[in-house]
């Protein structure tokens, strides 16, 4: 197994506990995403693993929806994108997107996967979860936050810029000096550190 194909599992499992960790009346809570639930922040996520599918020809396999079941919903969804990354060749097929051509490993690495230590963290503390992202992740998302060329920061805080209602990040959010790195980090990509519901 890759490493990419590990750190979407290891990824993909901490989310899952998020989602199982959700009581049935926490799913219409509000979320640090200024425009979505609990519920809608999974709907995202399942959404952006149907994208990774995309350039491949494929689409999500049949499963309950979020509405119905958003744990069978995500479970789904990331089994069909453990399929690609366990298979050499279908993960090392090229495949154009927003950022260029790259392989679909690739592609499932840079979007997907870092998504989900970030909405997680949305999910966690829309509901009263703990919220704390990996280390490991928080240093890996910072080192790629700061390689950016200020010009595609500036696109990503652009809603739209890579499709109707898509904003990849919020205007950056102020935090005080000495702030921690998932701060920093959650800062930068325009998450207020200090939201609650």
């Amino acid at each position: 197994m890759s490493e990419t194909a590990d750190r979407y599992r290891r990824r993909a499992d901490a989310f899952e506990r998020k989602v199982v960790a959700v009581r049935p009346d926490q799913w219409a809570n509000p979320s640090p995403c200024e425009k979505w639930t609990a519920r809608q922040v999974v709907r995202h996520i399942l959404d952006m693993h149907a994208v990774m599918l995309r350039p491949l020809g494929r689409s999500l396999s049949p499963a309950p929806s979020v509405d119905e079941d958003p744990l069978a919903a995500f479970r789904a969804a990331r089994a069909d994108v453990e399929a690609i990354l366990d298979d050499p060749a279908l993960a090392g097929q090229e495949c154009d997107t927003p950022s260029g051509r790259v392989t679909a490993e690739q592609h499932i690495d840079q979007v997907v996967s870092e998504d989900l230590p970030m909405h997680g963290w949305d999910l966690a503390r829309a509901t009263g979860q703990d919220d704390t992202i990996d280390p490991e992740d928080v240093e890996r998302a910072w080192a790629a936050m700061k390689a950016l060329p200020a010009e595609l920061v500036e696109k990503f805080r652009t809603p739209g810029a890579f499709g109707p209602d898509v904003e990849v990040f919020g205007p950056e959010v102020k935090v005080e000096e000495g702030a921690s790195p998932q701060d920093r980090l959650l800062a930068f990509i325009g998450r207020d550190p200090r939201w609650r519901p």
